[in-house]
């Protein structure tokens, strides 16, 4: 028997991930920011030096133009620097400002009260088997699959 679109793994993983980001989109708007602004945040917050924009953006998956926009926005609310390398004023260099710090400790405040509403779904086993599947899957999608053996239950069907 064939199964429904909306029983598939795809489908539903589709929607899990879709109505996360809804969700975390209205509590990023109440802080002011854009879904994505978070990611350049988060990243600029683990590197203490900052980081070059061709670094930025092979970081998050996506091509420096792209994340122009989202980086001259962050700029405007004074969340960011951005410099010319002295000497070579092609490379830009981005840096959280003390707002900018301010404001990803909000964003991970409110992303940590997410995860904890989702984790007091599940019993400790069955959250650590979901991350484990999430994370075989994304290692599989992004063509960095490891070898299959290497987890204790990944022939689990449960």
């Amino acid at each position: 028997m064939k199964p429904t679109s909306s029983s598939t793994l795809g489908f539903q993983l589709t929607l899990a991930a879709r109505l996360y980001r809804t969700h975390l989109a209205r509590h990023l708007n109440e802080l002011g920011l854009f879904p994505g602004q978070e990611q350049v945040l988060k990243a600029l917050g683990a590197a203490p030096d900052g980081l070059v924009m061709g670094d930025l953006a092979r970081q998050l998956h996506v091509q420096p133009p792209t994340l122009t926009k989202t980086i001259q926005r962050l700029q405007s609310q004074a969340l960011i620097l951005r410099r010319s390398r002295p000497g070579d004023g092609r490379v830009v260099h981005l840096s959280l400002t003390d707002a900018g710090r301010g404001k990803l400790a909000r964003v991970l405040e409110a992303q940590a009260a997410l995860d904890a509403e989702l984790s007091a779904l599940f019993k400790p086993k069955s959250e650590k088997r979901l991350n484990k599947s999430l994370n075989r899957l994304a290692r599989h999608l992004s063509h960095r699959q490891d070898d299959p053996d290497d987890d204790d239950d990944s022939n689990e069907d449960d």
